[in-house]
């Protein structure tokens, strides 16, 4: 068993520091994932050397009756396996040597004869709950932070330690499928209902049960799967079809783009009917020819944004900003209405005011409605949702916000309006009450300059629908302070969202970006090509829906709003299309007034909204029909591209991973090619500017105006192309 060949970290510790072995009395021994160079156990190369060693000393103590797998704590158990590592890996036949290293090692834990416990809590992810399932039983510390599961087909990868085979046999193929798939991570007690650990204990007396159930004192059974295991585990055909269901439902959401479902499903259906080392040889094949892919890598370069922007929420010296216990929302209209329940959700005491009461009424019977959905789909248990009520009130008297924390607008999207606001509320609020505007395309700075205390208002752009979207742009104006935003990514984080930090500029960056590609796909519409043929396009490249779908979701008014905005920030290159919505008129905004592109006039479940039968009628040419689809993509996605490589250079987000992970979060851009900016990495500089060029160049946008600023390739782009360097290292 040698795990040389793993990448070890610059701040390795030395061997057998990362396992402590203690023993509490005679017969029994505790093993404590305890690296002094990690905050919370990774199983890193330093840490899987020593517990190899660690196994080994055991192996060779006839009088041991017991052993126990744990943490530091009883909610820091493992955070999976090394991430960074995998991000480093390209070589087939080493991944396979190294994951073949890990299933040995986890085979000799599984042939350990005395008793083994694995006792967990806190964040047990991946490569730690396989390192739990090869242990005779599991348990479970009951706490809110302990989140258990095989998240691996989320990062491109599949559970590849063990649990393809493990799971499946202790829980059956259509509980493990479930899981493998979603990648959820679940709470402790939804674990146990599940089969997938095998008690459920209070923190504090994890080890002393843990401890108790090794030595034999106390009798902890594990559900067995019985007939059904017979009927359905080990019956290929039902077994098959169970996995021909779970195929369709993955290409049908996934579109055959991510190869890793698949490849675990297949795997997975077939485990309690393949052996032990047949399955682990088979996860290793699989997972070394995944790892060493561009899609998995992609995919870890998403997570790994989502952890560095986690630590926007600390302050220079690591430490956490004072906690927001009391928000005030202003306005209930739909953003406003979902930011003030997501805040009451996660236990911030929040009054949401508004002059028009019925709209008052209107958002806390939302609220209320919105608890009792999942209180009847078993994902918040009863206490919860009844503190989620109570924190949460309404009234029309702004004069009642005084002990707020944090007071976020969601008023009209006019300055003098938002100005206004903040110029009242300021009178009534502590001088250290955060002021967070809403907004989507104002200028924070402005806002915030007739403002006693600027360095207090900052920008919180949440996106709708509030409760899905996980991105909020936190934006930083001329004079907010550093604490404040800190603060503000703190509470974004405690909403569950991803904050990211931009400047303040016009659009800030999502906008900016959906913009110039929003606008080429109208343009491209007027001159001659389908709604529909460029939204499956769009789809078919990766995005959640395509353009048309979603100008008629956000509203053509607001799209034209936010396109004259930036036109007038950034000139000739955000020249709208003319004349498309002087056709479609005030009527035709989209969703929300039952007609745009598309008919909502007829909603009919399940099935997608036709497009409107005189659509042809306002298209102007049909100049754009000679194009190929790889030309049609390629004019909607390198508007975007361009445009973020000038957002990079002037430093609107701090970097290349956090311009990427907004793009993903905020635009939807295709997950699997790990943002827009990964996607140029991909194609290459040299060829990104070469399309470009060829695009300007093109008969088209002879007379276009703006064309040949739009496709002018931004400076940060040719310099790439010239160096041959990437955005993405």
């Amino acid at each position: 068993m040698d795990f040389s060949g793993y990448p070890f970290p610059e701040n390795s510790p030395e061997p057998g520091a990362c396992i402590r072995i203690e023993r509490p009395e005679a017969g029994l021994a505790v093993l404590v994932l305890d690296p002094p160079h990690r905050s919370l156990a990774v199983l890193d190369a330093p840490l899987m050397r020593d517990l190899a060693a660690a196994i080994e000393e055991l192996e060779g103590d006839s009088s041991l009756q017991g052993v126990v797998i744990t943490g530091r704590s009883p909610v820091k158990f493992a955070a999976g396996a090394d991430i960074d590592a995998i991000k480093q890996l390209t070589d087939i036949p080493t991944i396979e040597q190294m994951v073949l290293a890990a299933h040995a090692l986890l085979f000799r834990i599984a042939a350990l004869k005395p008793r083994t416990i694995a006792a967990v809590g806190g964040p047990v992810p991946g490569g730690a709950y396989e390192l739990s399932l090869s242990c005779d039983r599991i348990l479970v510390s009951d706490d809110p932070k302990t989140r258990i599961g095989l998240p691996e087909t989320q990062l491109g990868i599949l559970p590849g330690w063990g649990g393809c085979h493990r799971l499946p046999r202790r829980v059956g193929v259509p509980t493990a499928l479930d899981a493998i798939l979603t990648g959820r991570l679940y709470p402790a007690r939804t674990a146990w209902k599940r089969g997938m650990v095998d008690r459920v204990v209070p923190p504090e007396y994890l080890l002393r049960v843990a401890c108790d159930a090794a030595m034999g004192r106390i009798r902890v059974t594990q559900r067995k799967r019985g007939l059904k295991g017979i009927l359905v585990d080990r019956n290929p055909m039902v077994a098959n079809f169970i996995a021909d269901q779970a195929r369709k439902a993955v290409m049908k959401k996934t579109r055959g783009r991510y190869p890793a479902p698949l490849r675990a499903l297949e795997l997975a259906a077939a485990g309690p009917r393949t052996s032990l080392r047949d399955g682990a040889r088979k996860e290793a094949v699989a997972i070394a020819e995944l790892a060493s892919g561009p899609i998995c890598k992609a995919l870890v370069g998403i997570f790994q944004g989502s952890e560095l922007a986690k630590k926007t929420g600390k302050l220079a010296d690591g430490s956490f900003p004072p906690k927001v216990t009391k928000a005030a929302v202003i306005g209930g209209g739909t953003m406003g209405a979902g930011i003030a329940s997501s805040l009451a959700d996660k236990g911030v005491a929040t009054r949401l005011t508004d002059l028009d009461p019925a709209v008052l009424d209107t958002a806390l019977a939302a609220h209320r409605a919105d608890l009792a959905k999942k209180l009847k789909r078993r994902r918040l248990r009863p206490h919860l949702a009844a503190q989620a009520v109570d924190h949460l009130d309404t009234t029309p008297d702004s004069a009642t916000l005084r002990g707020s924390d944090i007071l976020i607008e969601a008023v009209a999207e006019v300055l003098e309006v938002k100005q206004s606001v903040f110029g009242s509320l300021a009178k009534i609020v502590r001088p250290d009450c955060i002021l967070a505007t809403n907004t989507s395309s104002l200028s924070v700075t402005e806002i915030a300059k007739t403002i006693p205390h600027p360095e207090r208002v900052v920008g919180m752009h949440f996106f709708n629908p509030v409760k899905r979207m996980p991105l909020v742009e936190v934006v930083r104006g001329e004079q907010t302070s550093d604490e404040v935003v800190t603060a503000t990514c703190a509470l974004a984080l405690r909403l569950g969202k991803t904050p990211v930090v931009t400047a303040d500029v016009a659009g800030f960056l999502v906008n900016r970006l959906l913009c110039p590609y929003l606008d080429e796909a109208q343009r491209l519409f007027l001159r001659g090509i389908s709604p529909v043929r460029l939204d499956s396009l769009m789809l078919n490249f990766g995005m959640p829906m395509g353009p048309f779908a979603l100008l008629d979701e956000v509203g053509l008014d607001i799209a034209a709003h936010a396109g004259a905005s930036l036109h007038a920030a950034y000139g000739a290159r955000m020249t709208p299309a003319e004349g498309l919505m002087d056709q479609m008129g005030p009527k035709r905004l989209g969703k929300k007034t039952g007609r745009g592109f598309y008919d909502h006039s007829r909603k009919r479940k399940g099935k997608k909204p036709p497009l409107c039968e005189d659509i042809r009628s306002f298209q102007s040419g049909n100049s754009a029909k000679s194009l190929c689809d790889r030309d049609l993509v390629a004019r909607m996605v390198l508007s975007m591209a361009n445009e973020a490589v000038r957002c990079l250079e002037e430093q609107v987000v701090a970097n290349a991973a956090m311009l990427d992970l907004a793009t993903v979060f905020g635009t939807g851009f295709a997950p699997f090619r790990g943002g827009v900016l990964a996607w140029l990495d991909a194609i290459g500089a040299d060829e990104a500017v070469r399309r470009l060029k060829a695009i300007a160049d093109s008969p088209e946008m002879k007379d276009r105006p703006g064309a040949k600023e739009k496709f002018a390739a931004a400076p940060l782009l040719r310099e790439m192309a010239e160096s041959g360097t990437k955005f993405r290292s």
